[in-house]
């Protein structure tokens, strides 16, 4: 399964990114990783050109949900990357409870919302759900 990688234009942090790139290779997945602070434009432009499984957006700025919103949004309004899996995860708010932003993440677009404190379980089950669908 070919993955792309990548964080919201905000966010300079390039630890996660590595990490989830060296997890998903261990899990068998082709990775692409787009590195810190990603335009909008340029995630489009990559799912669009290299056509990926699965879209993974990581952030630990903060600031995750607010640029989530806004990127998801931009990808589904390009019809051919209406139906490609997106996935957010990480710190995605700077108070209170990071859930609160789960079901608008997901009601913009997003597939799943994982947020930091649920580990990396719930992110595994997800890929391998999808991985099942997408070898049929």
């Amino acid at each position: 399964m070919h993955t792309l990688v990548t964080t919201t234009s905000s966010d300079s942090h390039t630890w996660n990114l590595i990490y989830l790139e060296h997890l998903l290779k261990e899990w068998g997945h082709e990775v692409t990783n787009l590195g810190a602070c990603v335009p909008d434009e340029l995630v489009i432009d990559q799912c669009s050109r290299l056509r990926p499984d699965i879209v993974v957006v990581s952030s630990v700025n903060g600031h995750g949900a607010n640029d989530g919103l806004r990127l998801i949004r931009k990808v589904r309004a390009v019809q051919e990357l209406a139906g490609l899996p997106a996935v957010i995860g990480g710190k995605l708010g700077t108070a209170g409870n990071a859930a609160a932003w789960a079901p608008r993440l997901r009601e913009a677009g997003f597939d799943a919302v994982f947020e930091e404190s649920e580990g990396i379980l719930p992110f595994r089950g997800f890929l391998d759900r999808l991985a099942a669908r997408v070898q049929v």
